[in-house]
């Protein structure tokens, strides 16, 4: 798949997610098999430009591959500025984001909440598009509501606009992350345009993703929530694409040196301080599948000191790994 003159690694993109598809993650979820991976989303309001997270969020020190800022606002003089910004910070892609359900986006007329305005996503879209000289993509929802999916529409304008690429969650603003995805509307909206269509939403194993783009035809699929504490399976689904097989789950030991490389970047990336605090929560995503976990995932969000979280996902790991001899 390419948008525009870039030609993607595979068929698999890591989702943009606020507060967690942070640089550590995505060269993680890159070196892991992902062929293109998005920012958080980043304000286009330039008051905000300056504050630690906007700085955090633009940084892509380090990265290798296709760069991918996504942005976020309801003011098409705003998000073209913005856009124009971020290229000049080295975005190679400029995401526009309408499809997040927050309600503190969506309270500011951001996000999916910009889809029951077409004629204002039309503005948005044209302003940004004329602005830059890289591609422009856009991420949406299905609709607002049940009573209103209008994703259809929006794909229209959208290519109309000058998009060159569309992700699709298949889920309403309204529904938020509930129920299951819905892959119909996706596979409506890729028969009628001629722009590259990324299917989105409860794409969590091999099989569905192997499914979901049989299904709509799709030229690629985004993960989010299923990378979160399993980061390979951008790896598995690539596999299973390729071969039709299932690749092994990662054993405990390369379970391990992911974890605590994740966790000592994320020291390095934000500071002790801040790094403790956000490492608490990918620790807990890692560590649901891995027996009798609960206790230690407890203990482990009071502590503190970064020395002393490697520390423990250490000690945790030789338990676990005693237990399995024990077994054997």
């Amino acid at each position: 798949m390419k948008i525009g003159p870039y030609q993607l690694d595979n068929q698999l993109v890591l989702a943009p997610m606020a507060g967690v598809t942070d640089r550590p993650f995505r060269m993680l979820c890159k070196e892991l098999g992902a062929g293109m991976t998005v920012s958080e989303m980043i304000a286009a309001n330039p008051k905000l430009r300056n504050t630690r997270k906007s700085l955090l969020r633009s940084d892509h020190s380090g990265e290798t591959g296709i760069r991918s800022v996504q942005i976020a606002g309801a003011e098409p003089a705003m998000m073209a500025e913005a856009a124009v910004y971020n290229v000049q910070q080295g975005a190679q892609i400029i995401d526009i984001n309408m499809g997040c359900p927050a309600k503190k986006v969506c309270n500011k007329a951001a996000g999916s909440a910009l889809m029951r305005d077409p004629e204002l996503v039309e503005r948005i879209l044209t302003a940004v598009t004329q602005a830059v000289s890289v591609p422009v993509t856009l991420k949406i929802r299905t609709g607002w509501d049940s009573d209103n999916k209008n994703g259809l529409t929006i794909a229209q304008i959208a290519e109309q606009a000058g998009i060159q690429a569309l992700a699709v969650h298949g889920r309403t603003r309204s529904c938020g992350y509930k129920g299951e995805a819905e892959y119909d509307t996706i596979r409506a909206i890729k028969q009628q345009v001629s722009i590259p269509v990324i299917a989105n939403g409860d794409i969590t194993s091999p099989e569905k993703a192997q499914q979901v783009l049989n299904y709509t035809g799709a030229d690629a699929i985004m993960i989010g929530r299923a990378a979160q504490g399993r980061p390979w399976i951008f790896r598995a689904i690539q596999h299973f694409l390729e071969t039709g097989s299932k690749l092994a789950e990662p054993n405990i030991d390369e379970v391990e040196d992911i974890m605590l490389r994740h966790v000592a970047n994320l020291h390095s990336f934000y500071g002790e301080g801040q790094g403790t605090r956000i490492a608490r929560k990918h620790v807990s995503w890692y560590l649901k599948e891995q027996i009798d976990s609960r206790e230690f995932r407890n203990a482990f969000v009071r502590i503190e000191q970064a020395n002393e979280q490697l520390s423990a996902v250490k000690q945790f790991f030789q338990q676990q790994k005693l237990k399995q001899a024990k077994v054997a």
